[in-house]
């Protein structure tokens, strides 16, 4: 495949918290969508406990991994191996004698470092369920937040503590930066007295303490970009739910979250995973496909 050396890329993350949702599936998608109408892409599998990232796009188990990036020392651009497309490049995340948390800091910063140096057009990361901070951490590394989510309550209430853990990890670098770390956290701690309910009050709150404070956090939370994607849809009464969440997010997190599109259940999904198959090219007709163009052409999308 083409050569991947430094150049700036613009970094999307797709996660969400809750397992189950199809976070591999879209990414794949949306991948092999971005290589075939003619952008280099790279796709990294950031699901340290279960990378599977390469069954869906059809790639049999890759020679490197992240294990050769952490263990071999090898660069990242060294590990990418060839993805469904010329275009495309692939990460393996099968961490064979690591743990997320067994990731150091400085390992962590390393590859982040690898990450932004690489010389494509896009960056996709597939990351892992949960909100472990390293899981964290490469969310809030990415230019676009990639959130998805299935029609279900738990996915729904797990998205939203996942958006929250990643505020605070933000927060919390942010006022570290700036020595208000103790302020913060003995605000929140007391909230009730100062009577704050919820997030956005929180960051309201912090921003009337003084001019600085307000600039600070005016400047750090403008680059928090979060897409929403809702998945598996089987009804057309659940294709509201997409906007009601955002709605929540702007109430409760103060944050704008773009709704891109919903993508339709299809049984042959399953079909496509266990064949091996990319599912954009084995059903181009279908209605999950069109809704999988309609999500990738928004988030590609120049207003966004």
């Amino acid at each position: 495949m083409e050569s991947f050396k430094k150049r700036e890329c613009e970094i999307w993350a797709i996660g969400g918290g809750k397992g189950g949702t199809g976070k591999s599936f879209v990414a794949s998608n949306i991948g092999n969508y971005i290589a075939r109408r003619g952008d280099r892409v790279v796709l990294i599998d950031a699901d340290f406990g279960g990378a599977n990232l390469h069954t869906f796009l059809g790639i049999n188990k890759p020679k490197f991994s992240l294990t050769d990036f952490f263990e071999r020392r090898l660069s990242l651009a060294e590990i990418i191996v060839d993805g469904t497309d010329p275009k495309m490049g692939f990460v393996s995340g099968d961490l064979q004698s690591f743990s997320t948390d067994s990731i150091k800091h400085t390992q962590k910063v390393k590859l982040f470092g690898h990450i932004k140096a690489l010389d494509t057009d896009y960056i996709l990361i597939d990351l892992g369920s949960g909100t472990h901070f390293n899981t964290l951490d490469t969310l809030l590394l990415a230019d676009k937040m990639i959130l998805v989510i299935v029609p279900e309550i738990t996915s729904i209430e797990n998205m939203y503590q996942f958006i929250k853990k990643a505020l605070f990890r933000k927060l919390r670098t942010i006022l570290n930066t700036h020595g208000l770390k103790d302020f913060a956290e003995n605000t929140w701690k007391n909230r009730r007295t100062a009577g704050i309910r919820n997030i956005k009050e929180f960051v309201d709150f912090l921003k009337r303490s003084s001019p600085e404070v307000m600039n600070v956090l005016n400047d750090e939370l403008s680059n928090i970009k979060i897409y929403l994607i809702l998945n598996q849809v089987k009804k057309n009464e659940e294709i509201v739910i997409g906007n009601a969440v955002k709605s929540v997010c702007l109430k409760y997190f103060g944050l704008d979250v773009q709704y891109v599109g919903h993508i339709e259940h299809d049984d042959c999904v399953c079909n496509c995973i266990n064949e091996r198959k990319p599912f954009l090219s084995a059903y181009p007709l279908s209605r999950c496909t069109q809704g999988l163009r309609i999500v990738a052409e928004n988030l590609l999308g120049p207003n966004l």
